[in-house]
């Protein structure tokens, strides 16, 4: 639940523009297709039993071993419990690591608290606990190129301590190299009204030095659930939930919660009959796209599709910003080259018409891109490294 009220005047209605950057992706809407509205539903209804989930209590300590029995269940087996003391009280943050195929020391973090107050909590906060489990389950077999990180926090109510605890245990001493935290907090809606939009949150906070970073990746995610979800999008400020420490220590933040404001967290009326299960839905489906996108996921290629992608060559990589691609036999299909940064925005686009072809990126800073080569029936993704 935020602890601060939300500045209104912040609010930006932003209606969804998708650039060409991030277009339709047809692996990523078959995976959001599957999001199922029975486990949303089901898991709700367990957690929501557990009854008042604060630190200390019984109630906490048997959802915490349900949500690690979850994730065994879907086959993780990299779970850390992180136990740390609210107020006297022992409670733990639950981190669940996925990794990546190609950058496995970096990390996607996808949070949300399951400690409530005053309540069972099922929309704060039941709702993002069980939108990531249903996460977690989609993309367990989903090859994606980054790590990614799903962590529950407890003591978010009594202050964001648990995430707070988690970045001046395991984000500084480690050092740890973090894409992109995306947090979910109160994203039930309010039943009997109409649910039809999901806020972005992006820094808008001191240090300002990741803010562009941040809105430039919220920007995407309300793309992306204009291409996975049926939910308009709202940019707003992010405050007051488990963002905050990583936002403080210059990690770039996005976050999602209800347009629609409930007036039951903290209270025993924070149940599911107070919610809009559907909407938990839609919003599930747009944060897995998020998800994907900021992940990359990859689609396993088939046979044709992996000779497509043994016949293009990409020298010299590393480079200096320009390159040849060539191909060993130049396809009938028409072939287009898209090159994109890490966050996903598009700083190159051409067809590629010759068997050898000339690339000039040379303006662009040092560091890793991706090239996506489309056909009408393939698309290939290769790293291109500027140094």
């Amino acid at each position: 639940m935020k602890f601060a009220f939300r500045l209104t005047f912040c609010l930006l209605v932003f209606s969804i523009s998708v650039s060409k950057a991030q277009v339709f992706n047809s692996f990523y809407n078959e995976i959001a297709e599957n999001v199922s509205a029975a486990n949303l539903s089901n898991d709700l209804t367990t957690l929501v039993n557990f009854g008042v989930k604060e630190p200390g209590t019984n109630a906490i300590e048997n959802a915490k071993d349900w949500i690690i029995n979850r994730y065994q269940t879907l086959g993780y087996t990299d779970i850390e419990t992180q136990p740390f003391t609210v107020y006297g009280q022992v409670t733990s943050n639950i981190i669940v690591t996925k990794t990546g195929s190609v950058y496995p020391n970096t990390f996607l973090i996808l949070d949300g608290h399951y400690d409530t107050l005053n309540g069972p909590g099922a929309n704060d906060n039941g709702s993002g606990t069980v939108l990531l489990l249903e996460l977690a389950r989609l993309l367990k077999n989903v090859d994606t190129e980054y790590s990614i990180k799903f962590i529950h926090f407890s003591g978010e109510e009594e202050g964001l301590i648990g995430s707070e605890y988690y970045v001046n245990n395991t984000v500084i001493p480690e050092n740890l190299d973090i894409k992109l935290v995306l947090n979910i907090d109160e994203v039930g809606g309010v039943a009997g009204m109409n649910n039809n939009t999901i806020v972005c949150e992006r820094d808008e906070s001191a240090p300002n030095s990741n803010n562009a970073a941040s809105a430039q990746a919220t920007q995407e995610m309300a793309n992306c659930f204009g291409l996975y979800s049926s939910l308009q999008t709202t940019i707003s400020n992010a405050y007051g939930s488990d963002y905050v420490p990583f936002e403080n220590n210059g990690e770039i933040i996005t976050g999602l919660y209800e347009a629609n404001e409930s007036p039951y967290p903290h209270t025993p009326d924070d149940v599911i009959e107070n919610m809009d299960l559907n909407y938990v839905f839609e919003v599930t489906k747009g944060a897995l796209g998020s998800a994907l996108h900021f992940a990359l996921g990859r689609e396993p290629l088939g046979v044709f599709e992996n000779d497509f992608t043994k016949n293009i060559v990409i020298f010299p990589n590393p480079s200096k910003g320009q390159f040849t691609v060539s191909f060993s036999a130049l396809p009938a299909e028409k072939i287009e080259l898209t090159v994109f940064d890490v966050l996903g925005k598009m700083v190159y686009n051409n067809p590629l018409n010759n068997s050898t072809n000339y690339i000039s990126i040379s303006g662009l800073k040092r560091g890793i891109y991706f090239g996506i080569f489309q056909s009408e029936n393939y698309r290939v993704v290769k790293k291109i490294v500027l140094e």
